[in-house]
């Protein structure tokens, strides 16, 4: 499904959920190996974390970024702007 111009199936595509505890309704996209959130209501991206190098895929619970890399698993607070 595309939404905003994000294909929700892409691996490397998550969307935040209204009332899961942060960035809901937001769309979350590895590109150019940086991670970024898009806000639909601004149209404005932000990039939150860079040099994501071989990232496979992403998903989002609760606060928690989950990036599956080829080597490791990284996870990103959002309430922290910050690795954990």
């Amino acid at each position: 499904m595309i939404v905003h111009g994000f294909n929700l199936d892409d691996d490397l595509v998550c969307e935040g959920i209204i009332g899961d505890g942060c960035g809901g309704g937001r769309i979350f996209a590895i590109k150019n190996e940086n991670l970024v959130a898009f806000d639909p209501q601004t149209q404005q991206y932000i990039t939150l974390l860079e040099d994501i190098i071989n990232p496979k895929k992403i998903s989002k619970n609760g606060c928690i970024i989950s990036i599956e890399l080829q080597s490791n698993l990284l996870k990103f607070d959002l309430s922290l702007l910050s690795i954990v």
